[in-house]
């Protein structure tokens, strides 16, 4: 098993990976989860009349409460937590690591003895944001021109259904000038479908593990006297890993033979519903009370610098998969102006109406991006091929290469329902992005001025 605990400075990550099961499914009791959302339902405040444009709001329009409150202002500022980092300090749950990490812990470990002779056991790795824990050995072999290293998986307190599985990296020495060849042993699925993250025939070792991996494969290179561009053949193995992965959505969206390697921080977190929205609704007290005219709810931290890079100044929210969370109590503690940032897939999810964004809990809805590509001047040629899409990415991709932006349609859809959702008068504004972190769909602010 992994030694030690997570590091959960700063914590935590991107998007959620949806091609495997690194995440578990979180405890929605009492969540603003799934179910789409009905105009007004929540609230006791009057609704705007109706066709009246948005305004902005100040602060003779909030209710009693927190805003601007310069104390708590102050306070919030000291101890306010968020998002992922208040899932560790205040539910009280363990976090755990990735197959990513577990792989990358496995694969340095391997390469390190197949030139020394010794595994270090345990193997320090370097994890995204400054994290360095160490991983005992459960397994080693060494052979004449091949080293196996393998670690258990720790996933901590979340139900995550490769808990406890081994994560086994087998090195061996590449042809000179061939860099890192990734490949998928037993238990580790092939790409067989386009769409995904990876190029078909691919081994599903997402592109993010993957990086992480090669840097501790190149600090294992430079710990042996080479000079950190090792050229090295890693197969990655799962045990009993194509049994679990009939528990996932892996053979569904064309990833056969077992798993993902996934992981964009390394880190597992386990999801407590009720500390996640009260550290939402604690971020947005602390806006209000400083006198915050807008906030950025984001799906991680990718969408947190996107946010941050286009309003230096704005209130970030960590939404994660909670827009029900932020927009419901947003409705009675209102902000001027909010910015909604994620993920294509997530954001296509809100703009069907629903409110919980998590993959285990409400799926992407291909006819709905067909119907949106229909409505953008799709022909229906484009339609069917949006409709029959394995992936979000992949219906994104078909339509912006027929000269449909299905990113902005979706953005303006998901703003639509958000407004109607809110049921105040905020100016609401989605943002779009890809893997790689690039806008690729973005509505206007829902008021006409500003």
């Amino acid at each position: 098993m992994s030694a030690g605990q997570p590091d959960t400075t700063g914590s935590d990550a991107g998007q959620p990976d949806t091609t495997g099961s690194d995440a578990g499914q979180p405890d929605t009791t009492g969540s603003d989860a799934g179910q789409p959302h009905t105009h007004g339902q929540d609230s006791g405040a009057s609704p705007a009349p109706a066709g009246e444009p948005p305004r902005h709001v100040t602060s003779s329009d909030a209710p009693a409460g927190p805003g601007n409150d310069a104390r708590l202002a102050r306070e919030g500022r000291r101890a306010q937590t968020s998002g992922r980092e208040a899932q560790l300090t205040s539910s009280g749950l363990r976090p755990g690591w990735t197959t990513g990490a577990c792989a990358a812990a496995a694969a340095r470990a391997a390469w390190s003895a197949l030139h020394t002779g010794d595994f270090p056991d345990p193997v320090e790795v370097e994890l995204p944001a400054g994290r360095r824990p160490a991983f005992a050995l459960t397994f080693e072999q060494l052979g004449d021109d091949t080293a196996m290293a393998a670690i258990t998986k720790d996933a901590g307190d979340d139900p995550d259904v490769t808990d406890g599985a081994v994560i086994r990296a087998t090195v061996e020495r590449g042809r000179p000038g061939s860099g890192i060849t990734f490949r998928a042993g037993s238990g580790v699925g092939t790409v067989t479908r386009p769409g995904l993250p990876l190029a078909v025939g691919e081994p599903a070792i997402n592109p993010v593990p993957r990086t992480y991996i090669a840097e501790n494969l190149a600090a294992a290179d430079r710990s042996v006297g080479g000079n950190g561009s090792p050229d090295v053949v890693l197969t990655l193995s799962i045990d009993d890993g194509e049994q679990i992965a009939q528990r996932t959505w892996n053979p569904k969206i064309g990833i056969l033979g077992g798993l993902s390697v996934l992981g964009t921080t390394g880190v597992v977190v386990p999801y407590s519903c009720s500390a996640w929205i009260a550290s939402i609704h604690e971020g947005i007290d602390v806006a209000r009370a400083d006198g915050a005219s807008h906030a950025a709810a984001c799906t991680g931290s990718t969408s947190q610098r996107i946010a941050r890079g286009l309003y230096p100044d704005v209130e970030l929210l960590d939404m994660g998969d909670f827009a029900g969370a932020v927009l419901k109590y947003l409705h009675s503690h209102p902000l001027p102006r909010l910015t909604i940032c994620g993920g294509f897939a997530k954001m296509s999810k809100l703009a069907n109406g629903y409110l919980d964004l998590h993959s285990h809990r409400t799926r992407v809805d291909q006819e709905q991006l067909a119907r949106l590509a229909r409505e953008g001047g799709g022909d229906d040629e484009l339609v069917a091929a949006v409709g029959a899409a394995h992936t979000a990415s992949q219906a994104y991709q078909l339509s912006h290469d027929a000269g449909i932006e299905l990113g902005d349609l979706v953005a303006r859809a998901a703003a639509r329902q958000a407004a109607i959702t809110v049921d105040a008068p905020i100016d609401i504004e989605v943002i779009c992005t890809d893997r790689a972190g690039t806008i690729i769909g973005r509505s206007p602010f829902t008021a006409a001025a500003h």
